[in-house]
């Protein structure tokens, strides 16, 4: 009596690595916590580590250590390429012993501008005429050319989506401000203005643009649904590239 071969295990998938800015602001450690119970929900089989560019615990180099040489696909946090992403990512990976893929930030993406919506709906948002109304999107801020392209590119998928004008503005390191926008915003007759928060989790900047809005603020992204799913997808987008491809591509 013949039987048939047992199949054969397959290999567990590399690990997740959200890799988070950090932040003093204790909200911030909690709501990247939160968002990444929401990933392990979707993907149980996926391992879920968190490490930090700075000021908060794990920091990236300890949980790449933790991982020794296992395979393993780092997912930035940041909604924008700059030097964290281009730099400090990169090298932490190359230093490690984990065998790396680096994913793009999670912006420019349709299902951030959904987080983004649902944001601004929670706010407040609707029920004024679109003629009087815009959105300022407020966002950290870079020196990186590539990184106000990106939030640009954000704000245009956001006014296609709302039908109304959207300005990005920057916490710090880029022009124009929250309330350089707002004024230019009031100067083409739009009364109606909102923030939209491009901030992963509540912080100094977050908290600081929200307190210049003229209207409604819309609060930091959080541990949205969409977000998780747009984490998911990207660490996929990267897991299909090559092992030995370090550098993250844009979207």
């Amino acid at each position: 009596m013949s039987s048939r071969p047992r199949p054969l295990p397959q290999p567990a998938p590399p690990a997740l690595v959200a890799v988070a800015h950090g932040s003093r602001d204790p909200r911030a450690l909690s709501t990247v916590s939160a968002l990444l119970d929401r990933v392990r929900a979707l993907r149980p089989d996926v391992p879920v580590h968190l490490g930090h560019i700075e000021l908060n615990a794990p920091l990236l180099p300890g949980t790449l250590a933790a991982l020794g040489d296992r395979e393993a696909v780092l997912v930035p946090l940041l909604l924008a390429r700059g030097h964290h992403v281009k730099h400090d990512i990169p090298e932490a990976a190359a230093a490690s012993r984990a065998r790396t893929r680096l994913a793009p930030p999670l912006g420019p993406h349709p299902l951030l501008v959904d987080v983004l919506q649902d944001r601004l709906t929670e706010a407040g948002w609707g029920g004024t005429p679109r003629r009087t109304s815009a959105v300022v999107l407020a966002a950290a801020g870079s020196r990186d050319p590539d990184a106000r392209a990106d939030t640009a590119r954000t704000a245009h998928l956001l006014a296609a989506r709302l039908g109304v004008p959207v300005v990005p503005a920057y916490a710090s390191a880029a022009a124009p401000t929250v309330p350089e926008a707002v004024r230019t915003l009031l100067a083409r007759g739009r009364h109606h203005i909102a923030l939209a928060s491009c901030f992963t989790a509540p912080g100094r900047f977050a908290t600081e643009c929200a307190r210049q809005a003229p209207w409604i603020a819309a609060a930091p992204l959080g541990a949205h649904p969409a977000l998780a799913r747009l984490l998911l997808h990207r660490y996929d987008e990267a897991r299909a590239r090559p092992a030995a491809a370090r550098e993250p591509v844009s979207a």
